[in-house]
């Protein structure tokens, strides 16, 4: 089992390249998957960015620049990001690490989509805000 789903391949290398802002996951089933900070900082699977159900996502802008100055194992099932806007909350199993990388192109559509739909710039700074989204 190579996260929560017992079909997703095992990861079999995983590698930071700060530089690029990409993180390099190597799978089992031969993918290799290049994911960018900024993908996986506007995605993250926390509660703060996603809220708690459907329609409580909050729209991430000015990602574009953010690294990853830390990753941290979960068990044997996941890493944890700490990105440099201090954002550390989100828990990638190799599932939703697997999920980014081969859903890429739909997920920047879909971005794209939401930032066009609320006006929203993709360098504009997010908002000050006085907690996080899920109420902590």
């Amino acid at each position: 089992m190579a996260g929560l789903r017992s079909e997703t391949p095992s990861p079999e290398s995983l590698t930071l390249h700060g530089a690029s802002r990409v993180l390099e996951v190597g799978f089992s089933d031969g993918s290799v998957f290049r994911i960018p900070f900024e993908l996986m900082r506007v995605f993250s699977p926390s509660a703060e960015v996603q809220g708690h159900g459907p329609g409580q996502e909050v729209l991430q802008t000015g990602k574009r620049q953010v690294d990853v100055v830390e990753l941290e194992p979960v068990g044997n099932y996941a890493v944890k990001p700490v990105f440099s806007d201090g954002h550390d909350s989100g828990i990638y199993s190799w599932d939703y690490l697997y999920f980014l990388g081969s859903q890429q192109a739909q997920l920047w559509e879909d971005y794209e989509r939401r930032l066009r739909d609320a006006g929203a710039d993709r360098d504009a700074p997010m908002p000050a805000k006085g907690g996080h989204a899920c109420g902590h």
